[in-house]
């Protein structure tokens, strides 16, 4: 079965089970991972990381979220995918359907922010709970955006595994320079 195939069929499904209730849940789960809603996390944890001095974090935060919202842009442009149709949209949108840019988002967010909690956060169930909470909250967000129609399924899977990628090489590349820092201020 083709992508163009499964993405159809996922959105058939999706038409199937709709009702009121379970659309005005995923109304509120996708607005929750929006441009204004990202730009808020971020911009707040950013300065509550400078606010305690834990600057390495709060670059990958707003460098990783900033870098990836540009790189989103270029990717809908270069690939220039339509959305799904409009009779089955329930979202108005006048922008490129591939990749999903709230699930790229949220999967930067939630594994940048996944990295923040790893560094700060105790071992143990507090740690464990935020993390899977980071988790489902991009799941969900990429669902909405199917259930939606704002996007086609491997939209969504594309977002979530560039965003992934994204957030890796931020991640990284904020580790070994800290790591670098670290060496020369104890030579």
């Amino acid at each position: 079965m083709t992508g163009v195939a499964v993405d159809q069929s996922v959105l058939d499904w999706m038409l199937d089970v709709r009702t009121p209730w379970l659309t005005d849940v995923f109304m509120v789960i996708t607005h929750s991972g929006g441009t204004l809603a990202a730009f808020v996390i971020s911009a707040v944890t950013t300065i509550a990381l400078l606010t305690r001095r834990r600057t390495a974090e709060a670059v990958l935060v707003a460098g990783a979220m900033l870098s990836g919202w540009a790189m989103m842009s270029l990717l809908k442009h270069l690939f220039a995918r339509e959305r799904p149709p409009l009779p089955a949209r329930l979202i108005d949108l006048d922008s490129y359907s591939f990749p999903s840019g709230h699930a790229m988002m949220t999967a930067i967010l939630a594994c940048v922010l996944g990295a923040v909690v790893v560094r700060t956060v105790a071992p143990g169930t507090r740690r464990i709970g935020l993390l899977v909470l980071l988790g489902c909250y991009t799941f969900a967000v990429g669902i909405s955006r199917v259930y939606l129609a704002a996007h086609w399924l491997t939209d969504v899977l594309a977002g979530w595994a560039f965003g992934v990628a994204w957030a890796g090489l931020w991640i990284w590349a904020i580790s070994r320079a800290k790591a670098r820092t670290t060496r020369s201020e104890s030579v």
